[in-house]
């Protein structure tokens, strides 16, 4: 009896001594998903924030101790390849466009937004001699973007900004590097994308058409969704996820890093840095890197979706506010002192 007691009493202490909350198992992999075919072998995110965090290790090194390997896993599909790989759970993490982000969403798949990303311009180029000086030019034009992307929406609002629609340009869907090859050799009339196009005319391949970063239109919206089967599983990891990329997000907004940045992005090769210093002149780096699910990125997100269920690239409208989720964010916001340093 007396050895008994001794035993339930050790138990009790024991159970008294467990922290509430305890660390939970680490996954032995975090696979990461860019929506982007990347550039290089092994591949690499060129522009961004995310770039930064790539290179620079930040996830590899808050995991290091940890023994947690992570995996970059990109997609020449883009965002449709991209939700199709969360869907079957083949991701925990993803960078993903506003249209798919959007689509996902009203879909039903199970994702929350943890961050935005950078906010990027778009760009059309023209093939020269094809008779295209503007977006209203593109009337009965062969135009390709790839569908069910970023580019999409983008498309459609400058469409209908110039009294177009879809069905007033023949539009072929294509990825991003099938559509410049397409362009230089003749088969489609113009094409749609980001900022790498402006290759295409400095090298006098293309005529410039038309850029958000010049004229008043649309820019594109990224954001970081986790997939929620991994942050119910280990919500700790998934704060100490969003710490890690607030931190590359903090570095490249830093005006002191400005000249780094660019020389880091021009290093993979698809843009000189001679082009990313002309076209973000004027332009700080914070407010294209601001990684807040503020009030601002909601509004712009509703009227995304809004536009989106315009056109019918959507069936059914999405509530911005129950896909946002601010924790993670706010945790790690408080925790590196970084409250208020976006604005």
């Amino acid at each position: 009896m007396f050895k008994s007691i001794v035993a339930a009493a050790l138990a009790l202490l024991t159970t008294l001594a467990t922290p509430l909350h305890a660390a939970e198992q680490l996954p032995e992999v975090i696979r990461f998903g860019i929506s982007s075919a990347g550039v290089g072998k092994p591949p690499r995110v060129n522009t961004g924030w995310i770039s930064v965090a790539q290179l620079h290790r930040y996830l590899e090194n808050e995991f290091a101790k940890d023994g947690v390997k992570i995996e970059w896993i990109f997609f020449k599909g883009q965002g449709p390849a991209v939700n199709e790989a969360v869907s079957n759970n083949q991701l925990d993490f993803t960078t993903l466009g506003d249209l798919p982000a959007i689509v996902s969403r009203s879909v039903g798949v199970d994702t929350r937004a943890i961050l935005g990303s950078a906010r990027a311009d778009v760009y059309v180029v023209a093939r020269p001699g094809a008779g295209i000086r503007g977006i209203a030019d593109l009337r009965g034009k062969r135009v390709a973007y790839h569908k069910g992307t970023a580019t999409q929406l983008a498309a459609a609002r400058l469409f209908a900004a110039h009294g177009l629609s879809e069905k007033d340009v023949r539009v072929i869907n294509m990825e991003p590097g099938t559509a410049k090859a397409a362009l230089l050799s003749g088969d489609v009339d113009a094409i749609f994308g980001s900022l790498e196009l402006v290759n295409f005319r400095d090298s006098g391949r293309a005529v410039l058409v038309y850029s958000s970063r010049t004229e008043a239109g649309p820019i594109g919206q990224g954001f970081v969704l986790v997939n929620q089967k991994f942050a119910r599983q280990h919500p700790q990891a998934t704060t100490r996820v969003v710490k890690a990329l607030l931190r590359a997000a903090q570095w490249s907004s830093d005006p002191a890093h400005r000249d780094e940045v660019f020389k880091l992005w021009a290093s993979a090769g698809a843009v000189p840095e001679a082009t990313y210093r002309r076209e973000y002149q004027g332009i700080a780096l914070a407010d294209r890197f601001s990684p807040l699910l503020d009030a601002g990125l909601a509004q712009r997100t509703r009227q995304a979706a809004t536009v989106a269920l315009q056109h019918r690239l959507i069936r059914k409208p999405i509530d911005v506010e129950s896909w946002f989720d601010r924790r993670y964010l706010d945790a790690a916001l408080r925790e590196l002192g970084l409250v208020g340093y976006w604005g």
